[in-house]
């Protein structure tokens, strides 16, 4: 049995981040484990909690993060709001038309038409344990381990879970463990192995420290 916030669990799902206390408490355990992350820390300061809402709209959001700057997501996400095709049904009803208007590409309709015909139940990924999670949510055309893993350490809350195909992520401990190269996404999962069962806070880390180590080298 392990704890949901503050109340046990039947299920498997384990600490739920639900404040910036939970953050503070899984960035001591690292420090403590890891002396690269203590060091990162003083770096860093304190993490940002980075909790979102989860749902319908969250996932179609990151569907239209993919493979774009974050200013172009933003403007399509400010057309698509602005145009009301944030809900389920708004975009099964949208044409293809409509979806192209707010800047959405032939795949990204396919994908969000997908989202809103997959009918997920939001309220059941709630109590699944991190693995069902993921396993649910990729079954969706358009949406990757890597989605799945950043709804449920964002939106869900999760405290154990990492997204190592993110290249940010990538990135950030090549330069803090002083790696030659940049981790592979399995290489950086078996490296976050040690850092369980805050893996989650481990990625809060290694994006604030990310923006802190390129900010003094330069964005290349």
């Amino acid at each position: 049995m392990k704890w949901r916030g503050d109340v046990t669990s039947d299920q498997d799902v384990g600490r739920i981040i639900s404040s910036d206390a939970c953050v503070a408490e899984g960035a001591e355990w690292l420090a403590k484990q890891e002396p690269r992350f203590a060091a990162a820390l003083q770096l860093t300061g304190p993490l940002p909690l980075r909790r979102k809402p989860d749902g319908f709209a969250e996932l179609l959001s990151a569907i239209v993060s993919q493979q774009v700057s974050v200013a172009s997501a933003q403007a399509i996400w400010g057309r698509i709001t602005a145009a009301k095709l944030s809900e389920a049904h708004q975009v099964r009803e949208a044409s293809e038309e409509d979806l192209r208007a707010v800047g959405l590409s032939r795949p990204k309709m396919r994908y969000a038409k997908a989202l809103a015909e997959a009918d997920i139940d939001f309220n059941t990924l709630r109590d699944l344990p991190d693995m069902d999670v993921v396993r649910e949510l990729v079954k969706v055309q358009g949406i990757g381990a890597w989605t799945a893993e950043i709804y449920a350490m964002f939106s869900l809350g999760r405290a154990d879970v990492f997204a190592p195909g993110d290249l940010a992520l990538q990135e950030a401990a090549r330069i803090l463990f002083e790696l030659p190269d940049r981790p592979k996404e399995r290489e950086l999962r078996i490296m976050a192995e040690d850092w369980s069962p805050w893996r989650s806070v481990a990625a809060r880390l290694l994006f604030s420290y990310y923006r802190v180590a390129k900010s003094r080298e330069g964005i290349r």
